[in-house]
This record gives structure tokens, C-alpha cells and sequence, in this order.
């Protein structure tokens, strides 16, 4: 089976895609000639020629809103937002007229495009090149938000976004682009479907994105601790997949959700309340958060401990009820 990087998953993706449909065209600041900072669209303006491939300005929300008008046209724009912090620009057209206009026109406009958004850190890099967006994207009605962890999802959920009628905002975890693993890629699990990457019993971590990596890490550091994990990778934060996720907390009945975004109104504290709500019953324990320091982004030298781990983590899991002896509507906790 042969071996792929993510961003060469998603450079095959980008290719299928524009070979399958006359009507997908790439562009994005770089994404021609150069084939994109992180090398996602090399080889494609050469492949397919600049009007399928090109560079824009400088101008994120020129790039955004020229793609709003290519959909009324009849084409399926992939726009790149070369990094995360710099699709802010943009944000007006995005919340404005991307994910209103299906509604706006009462269904006579659909918005067949993907914003395609390098995000998160785990880079050294510095500020505005590191920020975890989605709390933006997914609270905003009318967007789909991709968020994959593997290369093989890579794939699949890109080349499901680019065939969506509706607008999807897909978040590629800068981290990920160069690790790699033996894949056949092929179009797999539909959009809104969670998967299970671990099997547990004891508790469950709910992640997406460039955390779940860290909480398999943390399953296989508590497995030698004699606690049984399972991690749940949640693919796409909308659609949500609530049945796959309670599935789970009620299996286990306990749960920590694992975010690199900061906690404060995060996806994390959407995820714990949806979960409370299906799960109550279930729960041995509250459900707990894990994610990074109320902050902005810190310089590289910092990013270590401002990030998730693997120890922050376990020290979390420690914290769940763990005498079943004790009914949780009546425990004290500190």
C-alpha cells in the first residue's frame, strides 16, 4: 500500500477533483506557480493551466467574495486562505454572503465552494499563523467545517466538500501536512460521520483536527496505567455527529473533549453541553475540557506549554470520578 503525506493527500484530492468537474477551479494567493506555502497545489496550475490553477492579490476577502460570484456562474471554487489568521479579512463576505445567500435567495443560489484554511500551530510559528478558528466558522449558520485528522480523511473530506451544493470552511491542521501513512486514497465514511480511532471502556476523548493525534497518544500512555480509552474523532464539527458521539459516553460514561483552540465558548464547551444533554444519565463524572491557555498565540519558545499534551491530558482523566460506588448527583468536587 503506498505511503502519503497529508498535503500530498490533499494535492491528489484537489487533482481528482479538478480532472472529474470542468467547473472546479483553484486559486488563493501563491496556489499557482509556487503550488502554495505548504506545496497543497503543486503541480496543478502545470497540469491543468493557469484558469484552473492561479494566483490572486493580495486580498482575502477580494478572494473570497470573487469566489461568491464564480458560484452564481455555475463554478465550484476551492479558495485557500494561506493561513488561518489571515482569513480574517475575509470574514465579512464569509458570514455575510457565503453562508446567507442559499437562505437570502430562498434556495434559488446554492454556494458550492470550500475555504480552504491552514490552521492551528504545533509550527513554531508565530502569531497570526497559528490561531484554531473554528469556533468562528461553526457558530456561523449556513457553513459546513471539515476538520481532518488523517491523511486517508484528508482526502475524503475534501473531495466531499468540493461536491457539497453548500459552502464548507476546511480546516487543514498545519501540523499534519508531512506525516504520513500507508493509505489507498479513495473516497470513504460520508460528511457528518464520527469515527471511533481507539476503542476504550473506561472513559471517552472526543477530539477533531490536529488534537486527535495527541489524544491516541494519551490512550496509549493510560493503557499502560491499566485505563482504557476510546477516541473519538469527530471528522466534521457540522455536520455534528451526535449519535456516533453519545454512542460512546454511554459506553464508557465518562468523557474529556480535546481541543487545541482555547477553552472559553470553544467548540469544546458545545461538544460537553450536547453530551450532557444525551448523555446525563450515563455520566459517572462531569464532562471535562482540555485545551489551550485563554491567550493569544505565543512566540514558538512558549508554544509548548501553551499547547495540549499528552500529560495535560492524563492529569485530566485523573480528575473524572472514578468510584462507581458514588452516585456523581452527589459527589464534591473541589
Amino acid at each position: 500500500m503506498p505511503r502519503h503525506t497529508m498535503a500530498q493527500a490533499l494535492n491528489t484530492a484537489l487533482r481528482d477533483a479538478i480532472a472529474a468537474d470542468p467547473n472546479v477551479v483553484v486559486f488563493g494567493e501563491d496556489v499557482g506557480t509556487l503550488g502554495g506555502v505548504f506545496r497543497v497545489t503543486d503541480g496543478l496550475t502545470r497540469e491543468f493551466g493557469a484558469d484552473r490553477c492561479f494566483d490572486t492579490p493580495l486580498a482575502e476577502s477580494g478572494i473570497v467574495g470573487f469566489a461568491v460570484g464564480m458560484t452564481m456562474a455555475g463554478f465550484k471554487p476551492v479558495v485557500e486562505m494561506q493561513f488561518d489568521a489571515f482569513a480574517y479579512p475575509a470574514f465579512e463576505q464569509i458570514v455575510s454572503h457565503v453562508a446567507k445567500l442559499r437562505n437570502r435567495t430562498r434556495g434559488a443560489l446554492a454556494v458550492p465552494m470550500v475555504i480552504r484554511v491552514p490552521y492551528a500551530g504545533g509550527i513554531g510559528g508565530v502569531e497570526h499563523h497559528c490561531d484554531s478558528s473554528e469556533a468562528y466558522y461553526v457558530h456561523t449558520p449556513g457553513l459546513k467545517v471539515a476538520a481532518p485528522a488523517t491523511v486517508a480523511d484528508a482526502y475524503t473530506l475534501l473531495r466531499r466538500a468540493i461536491d457539497d451544493p453548500d459552502p464548507v470552511v476546511f480546516l487543514e491542521p498545519k501540523r499534519l501536512y508531512f506525516s504520513s501513512e500507508e493509505t489507498d486514497l479513495a473516497i470513504g465514511e460520508p460528511f457528518g460521520r464520527a469515527v471511533v480511532r481507539r476503542p476504550g471502556t473506561d472513559a471517552t476523548l472526543i477530539s477533531y483536527g490536529p488534537s486527535v493525534g495527541v489524544a491516541l497518544d494519551a490512550a496509549a500512555a493510560a493503557a499502560e496505567d491499566g485505563r482504557s480509552l476510546e477516541v473519538v474523532d469527530l471528522r466534521t464539527l457540522v455536520p455534528f455527529d451526535d449519535e456516533t458521539v453519545a454512542a460512546s459516553v454511554r459506553r464508557t460514561g465518562r468523557c474529556v473533549v480535546v481541543q487545541e483552540a482555547q477553552a472559553f465558548a470553544g467548540v469544546g464547551a458545545e461538544i460537553a453541553a450536547r453530551v450532557q444533554e444525551r448523555c446525563f444519565h450515563h455520566l459517572h463524572a462531569p464532562v471535562l475540557r482540555v485545551a489551550s491557555l485563554d491567550i493569544p498565540y505565543p512566540p514558538p519558545k512558549l508554544e509548548r506549554l501553551h499547547l495540549p499534551g499528552v500529560d495535560r491530558i492524563l492529569d485530566t482523566v485523573d480528575r473524572l470520578q472514578w468510584d462507581d460506588s458514588v452516585d456523581p448527583r452527589w459527589a464534591v468536587t473541589a
